[in-house]
């Protein structure tokens, strides 16, 4: 195999998400500080770090600005929310639900849910998703 084969075997796929950095074979250590800071859900969400894609999963570290909404979306894969700083508020099926840290929320596959950070201080989270599609949903008119 010459060099630009065996460079090319080293590659990593294009990301599902936009913008996201996709895990190279031989890749193991990621810092989130570092790598490209996405938005986590443009159109429908003010959250915004860095995301990391493997084969079969997606993972990221996002900040959620204090003060601001969300819109109603959904994913067509699950996801997993684990909150390492502030108090985050989810709604699904009409009822507001909050997560502090050391907690996590389950969002089920296409399941409508809404998020909210009332408090004065950003909040923390790092979330994880199965990567049958990327890290971005789709908005809905409503809850």
């Amino acid at each position: 195999m010459s060099a630009t084969q065996k460079s090319r075997a080293h590659k990593a796929p294009k990301a599902r998400t936009p913008g996201a950095k996709r895990a190279a074979p031989g890749e193991y250590v990621f810092d989130f500080q570092k790598i490209n800071q996405i938005p986590g859900g443009p159109g429908y969400s003010p959250v915004f770090g860095g995301c990391v894609e493997g084969e079969r999963m997606i993972v990221a570290l996002m900040r959620y600005p204090a003060g601001k909404p969300s819109d109603a979306h959904s994913h067509p894969n699950e996801q997993w929310i684990f909150i390492l700083e502030g108090e985050l508020e989810m709604q699904f099926d009409g009822k507001w639900l909050r997560a502090k840290p050391g907690q996590v929320f389950y969002v089920p596959a296409n399941k409508v849910h809404q998020a909210a950070n009332n408090g004065s201080k950003d909040v923390v989270f790092f979330t994880c998703t199965d990567a049958s599609h990327g890290l971005h949903g789709t908005r809905h008119a409503g809850l």
